[in-house]
């Protein structure tokens, strides 16, 4: 007897009905299938048919034996489906939500090359800052940055981590002074970003010590370019991804205050639903953004 075929045998004998149905099913003959049962039944000694010459049904045994090798068997198929998937080249359309700032200045730049690396594959790339609900709009895998990311169904895989600073322009400090602590934000315009879970009150940390700084401003964006715009023209002062503003900070356009204390900090993650397995394209993209944006 081979195990794998027997039991392939008895579970397609009990999800059709027939001994008959199987073997046409399978493509063996009528002997092949019954000769299978018979030792397979042999093998467990247990009977797993009540079988007339008009009737077949499970006994007992064989109910909690197929509950128990059907699991196996979908295990052994979804073991080779891994394998196929890994084997198989990406293709089809590929729909990605993202954060539009960080896309921009992150990642635009390089889809090209994730394109012409899987020439089989469609991009259908929505930039936008704003929660989406990937399952409902029927994205396969969103970019989100969090630093406080929501418990769900879905699977979150780091990416990167977003260092924060906070900066302004030197007219801006030359005119307003510059905060020596985190107290003394207070006194000054603060531009905030209102899809930030910390639009309102800024944390920092210095050692062990922890402060939480209530901020205000006249001014709140929902976009981080609009922010980097408005401290580029002296506006006020931000706390903003460092990768962001790093060619502003280098050619000091603007600058960085409060250097020893450590700012919020975001993730970013790639986020897509839960599923056992991933697809190619799903997977060939999942590892482009962690060889892109990981280092």
């Amino acid at each position: 007897m081979e195990h794998l075929t027997a039991l392939t045998v008895f579970r397609h004998a009990v999800e059709l009905g027939s001994f008959a149905a199987t073997s046409r099913h399978l493509g063996l003959s009528p002997a092949a299938v019954s000769k299978n049962i018979s030792e397979l039944e042999a093998h467990l000694a247990v009977r797993l048919f009540n079988r007339t010459t008009r009737r077949m049904s499970l006994t007992e045994a064989g109910g909690l034996y197929y509950e128990r090798i059907v699991r196996v068997l979908d295990d052994l198929a979804a073991a080779d489906d891994v394998l196929r998937a890994a084997q198989a080249t990406p293709k089809g359309l590929l729909r990605v939500s993202a954060p539009m700032t960080l896309t921009l200045l992150c990642l635009s730049t390089v889809v090209p090359k994730f394109l012409t690396r899987y020439p089989e594959v469609s991009l259908d790339l929505q930039l936008d800052d704003r929660y989406v609900n990937i399952v409902d709009q029927g994205f396969d895998l969103a970019l989100r940055g969090s630093d406080n990311l929501e418990d769900s169904s879905l699977i979150a895989r780091k990416l990167m981590d977003l260092r924060h600073v906070v900066c302004g322009s030197p007219a801006y400090f030359e005119q307003y002074g510059v905060p020596a602590s985190p107290a003394e934000l207070a006194k000054h315009s603060c531009i905030q970003f209102t899809p930030s879970s910390h639009a309102n009150a800024w944390r920092f940390k210095q050692g062990d010590r922890t402060v939480t700084v209530p901020i205000k401003g006249r001014y709140k964006v929902n976009s981080s370019l609009a922010i980097r715009d408005a401290l580029r023209a002296g506006f006020g002062l931000s706390l903003i991804p460092w990768i962001y503003v790093r060619e502003d900070l280098r050619e000091g356009h603007l600058q960085t205050v409060l250097a020893e204390w450590s700012p919020n900090e975001a993730t970013v993650y790639a986020i897509y639903p839960s599923k056992r397995y991933l697809t190619s394209k799903v997977r060939g993209f999942l590892d482009f953004l962690i060889e892109e944006m990981s280092g």
